[in-house]
């Protein structure tokens, strides 16, 4: 089931499985698109466990892999468990079956302090800007990336003259984060919101309405001029 919302167009999959093939799908064609046009795409992903499926569904399509870049949205600083990079997590499921092929490239490295992270960043993803083709999670309090409603830098990562990549100091989280700020996630080329589950279409019911980008982050890609797919299904994995 398919309808438009505000900047949105809101996809509605029947179950789990159909939810990440589906996604998978629609990526691998976008991406394929962009290889054919220009000759190399970048993909930015997030990270956190809903994604998974999708990315190992994503390993196996038939693409040219080896002229695709792969991006995390954020990332933590010095994490105290390194299996809690997003990084890590992308690249377990596409560092396997077609998708090794791919370049994966990590926002920072796990050991680089915040003003570190930041200048790896600048050196690593910045040539790659914009991107090609995002997708995005939401949690529950909307936020999207790193950009959380309890964030004190959030104003500043949202303004239009934001910085590409920010660090992010959330009292509701245990590590700093560094993130793509506002402006790149709403200059991508093709948007994604990922979502599964009532409590966040709950959320998301929430976040399509008017109101402030500050008090629901994720706003700021799905009141964007760039029209984003938002995938969901209600049904449990």
């Amino acid at each position: 089931m398919a309808g438009d919302c505000t900047m949105s167009i809101f996809i509605e999959y029947s179950d789990h499985d159909q939810l990440m093939m589906g996604i998978a799908q629609v990526v691998a064609k976008q991406l394929g698109d962009v290889v054919a046009q220009k000759g190399r795409a970048t993909l930015a992903v997030p990270g956190g466990t809903t994604p998974a499926p999708f990315l190992e569904r994503l390993s196996l399509m038939d693409l040219q892999w080896d002229k695709i870049s792969v991006l995390v949205t954020d990332e933590r600083v010095q994490p105290s468990d390194p299996f809690r990079s997003n990084f890590k997590m992308v690249e377990h499921y596409l560092r396997q079956n077609a998708s090794e092929k791919a370049q994966l490239l990590p926002l920072a490295d796990l050991t680089q302090t915040a003003d570190e992270a930041l200048e790896s960043a600048a050196q690593t993803y910045a040539p790659l800007l914009p991107l090609d083709v995002l997708v995005l999670g939401m949690g529950g309090d909307m936020h999207t990336a790193s950009l959380f409603p309890d964030s004190p830098e959030l104003d500043a990562a949202l303004a239009p003259d934001a910085p590409s990549f920010m660090v992010m100091n959330s009292p509701s989280q245990p590590e700093k984060r560094i993130t793509m700020t506002a402006p790149v996630l709403q200059n991508a080329r093709y948007a994604h919101l990922l979502i599964a589950g009532a409590d966040k279409l709950a959320a998301y019911r929430v976040a399509e309405a008017e109101g402030s980008v500050k008090d629901a982050p994720v706003r700021c890609i799905l009141h964007s001029d760039n029209t984003a797919l938002v995938h969901y299904t209600g049904a449990k994995t």
